[in-house]
């Protein structure tokens, strides 16, 4: 992976995790660096998924492989927030 492709992955990352967070109802108790390091990991994870499933790569806006990582990172928000919190 290039320098490039590391900072879009960050960036991303950070768009993607403020976005699942924001879906999640309530108060959060994990930082913003917890918050970008899930959106990260939903990033890759989404678009590995959506690549399989072929919507990767659409014509336009790739609305699908959005959705996916954003429902990634709420999910992702949501255990990390219950597993510092103890639930």
């Amino acid at each position: 992976m290039e320098i490039d492709g590391i900072i879009s992955a960050i960036v991303i990352g950070i768009v993607i995790g403020v976005l699942g967070r924001l879906v999640v109802p309530g108060r959060q108790r994990i930082g913003i660096l917890w918050t970008i390091l899930v959106g990260i990991v939903a990033a890759l994870i989404g678009s590995a998924i959506a690549s399989a499933a072929g919507v990767a790569d659409t014509k336009g806006v790739d609305w699908v492989e959005w959705l996916i990582q954003i429902g990634l990172a709420a999910v992702g928000v949501v255990a990390l927030d219950r597993a510092k919190s103890g639930r």
